[in-house]
């Protein structure tokens, strides 16, 4: 029997619940595993897992699933730990259907283990029955949910529209985040996304960030990647890679989404603008031994719970609202408007040159330097 198996998110992962399943799973035939999300790959790197999980396509889970159908294997597990049971089977829930929607022949039995080891987790048998799933619930003492008891649970009331998106397993206090930008808070337990001209407008729910809202852009409120709370709970211990370094000094800048911040893991150094961004991208990219030169205005959410910083990273703090403005600055005059400049030979050199940028703006700041 071929098997596909999807795993998603660092919760699984730091678990050992993904390793302890996989190996499993291998007890019903070949495997083969690959990585479905982005922060999930943090997790494999720190867990000694890349030569079980493949992590070398950053893919949403629904794209994995289809590679796997594609490769026409004989079934397909969903491997996910979701903060609550209300996340994890409505994940579950939109991945199969997004899954669906890319697809023709739809002839593949794919199993979701949800929270294994929690009192309320479960195995839900999406798409073509297996008697796999009964079989793998008993294995792990978990229940079985069906797909019609997940819709008529978790979705039938949502009415989601091209301007309302229903989130559902918030809790008061958490971030907001969408396409890997905060956007808001939470202050309830029921929270809707309300967006026009595929702008969004409103939280119902939920306290804006008109900041986050900005640097968001348009959106398709549908199709939106959204996700609340830290992006990784687990207290870790990072595993620093040993990586080759071209010779060349190569700077590479960013502006947004701190999780696409993999794409720069063989840059001598980064630009990260904005403090969630500066704060993700520095955690990541201490595994590759990589410094950072975040420019930031102290508007802090803290989507992960520990920043980590490689050696020679520099953080300057600007004036509130003005490091998007040094961003913008730093884009075109640096990197005009690329994603990489060569034209330094160390970080010093990077770094009095946006000190000289944000001098001529006579916007005040602070440097800390790691």
């Amino acid at each position: 029997m071929n098997i596909g198996i999807v795993v998603h998110g660092p919760n699984i992962i730091d678990s050992g619940y993904a390793l302890t399943l996989i190996n499993l799973i291998k007890e019903y035939g070949d495997v083969s595993v690959r990585l479905g999300g982005t922060m999930g790959r943090t997790a494999v790197i720190d867990n000694s897992l890349e030569d079980v999980i493949d992590i070398s396509r950053k893919l949403v889970p629904s794209d994995s699933l289809k590679i796997f159908h594609d490769d026409n294997v004989d079934v397909i597990f969903l491997l996910n730990y979701g903060k609550s049971v209300v996340t994890g089977q409505v994940f579950g829930y939109k991945v199969y259907n997004h899954y669906k929607n890319k697809i023709v022949d739809n002839n593949i039995p794919i199993i979701q283990i949800e929270r294994p080891g929690e009192a309320d987790g479960s195995v839900i048998n999406w798409a073509f029955k297996s008697s796999l799933a009964e079989e793998f619930a008993k294995k792990l003492n978990l229940g079985i949910v069906t797909p019609e008891e997940v819709y008529e649970t978790h979705i039938k009331n949502d009415n989601d529209t091209s301007t309302q998106r229903i989130i559902h397993g918030v809790s008061p206090g958490e971030n907001i985040m969408v396409n890997s930008v905060v956007v808001g808070k939470s202050t309830s337990d029921k929270l809707v996304l309300v967006a026009e001209n595929n702008h969004l407008v409103d939280i119902i729910g939920g306290e804006i960030k008109p900041h986050g809202v900005e640097k968001l852009g348009e959106i398709d409120l549908n199709s939106a990647i959204v996700k609340t709370g830290l992006l990784r709970k687990a207290k870790v211990t990072p595993r620093v890679l040993n990586t080759t370094k071209s010779d060349e000094f190569k700077v590479a800048f960013l502006d947004h989404a701190g999780e696409d911040v993999y794409r720069f893991k063989d840059s001598s150094a980064v630009i990260t603008v904005g403090d969630d961004t500066t704060l993700i991208s520095s955690d990541i990219l201490y595994r590759f031994n990589i410094p950072i030169i975040g420019i930031t205005d102290g508007d802090l959410d803290k989507v992960v719970e520990s920043g980590f910083k490689s050696k020679n990273s520099v953080i300057f703090e600007v004036e509130s609202g003005n490091d998007d403005i040094i961003g913008a600055i730093i884009r075109e005059e640096i990197f005009k408007n690329k994603e990489y400049s060569n034209n330094f030979e160390s970080i010093d050199e990077v770094e009095k040159e946006i000190i000289e940028i944000i001098n001529n703006r006579n916007i005040k700041y602070t440097i800390n330097r790691i």
